[in-house]
């Protein structure tokens, strides 16, 4: 599958700059999905600081490698209660790549190490019968319509590396086709999560980071 052309980025301009927070737990990619978030509109940090944490409009979980270490280090920092915390609060959350897979009970790749359990189901290994892990760009095969696709369009592709996906349930958005239907992003009330880097992923990317820091100033504004 080939990489959608480049263009410029037609998102409009947002003078609101609602407060994101990034979940700083020492894992790489963090400052990428920062700089994401920048570029869509948001007054953005970098942080493990509770206090600045509780204040956010936003938050947003990223993460790039392993379960098992990922979710150690989420832990080590007390970021992992912080995190659920602020979901169940009803505050805008986004978990990304790892980030996602982290909200899920417990993964194939580690099977004694449990996850943040906000999605009662398991992360799956993707079937052998095509090239692990999936590094490429992908078509979403949107399954609902949900705010998180606002002024994509229909044909929208977005970059994944991954080896792991989550079980499918009720709450799936969209999915990608890799030797399977695979969870590609899902979304509940105040919860978003995209197994795919949408700060990787071009305009399309760009646009659902967009998106996601309109959702949290809407939100902050009816609070």
């Amino acid at each position: 599958m080939s990489r959608p052309p480049r263009a410029r980025s037609d998102v409009d301009s947002d003078d609101s700059r609602p407060l994101i927070a990034v979940l700083d737990y020492g894992i790489g990619n963090l400052h990428s999905a920062h700089k994401g978030f920048e570029w869509a509109g948001a007054d953005t940090r970098l942080t493990a600081d509770r206090a600045l944490i509780e204040d956010a409009a936003g938050v947003v979980l990223p993460g790039v490698g392993a379960f098992e270490p990922c979710m150690a280090a989420l832990r080590s920092t007390g970021l992992d209660e912080i995190a659920v915390e602020r979901i169940e609060s009803g505050v805008p959350f986004f978990g990304i790549c790892i980030g996602m897979q982290l909200l899920f009970a417990s993964s194939e790749e580690a099977p004694d190490c449990a996850g943040l359990g906000v999605i009662p189901r398991r992360v799956l290994e993707i079937p052998d019968t095509v090239k692990r892990p999936q590094m490429q760009w992908n078509r979403l095969e949107r399954r609902v319509e949900h705010p998180m696709f606002d002024g994509l369009p229909d044909e929208a592709w977005v970059y994944f590396v991954h080896s792991y996906a989550g079980a499918d349930g009720d709450d799936v958005v969209a999915t990608c086709d890799y030797g399977d239907h695979l969870v590609a992003a899902l979304a509940r009330d105040n919860l978003w999560a995209a197994q795919f880097h949408p700060e990787k992923s071009s305009n399309t990317g760009l646009r659902i980071l967009h998106n996601f820091v309109q959702a949290a100033s809407n939100a902050r504004k009816d609070s």
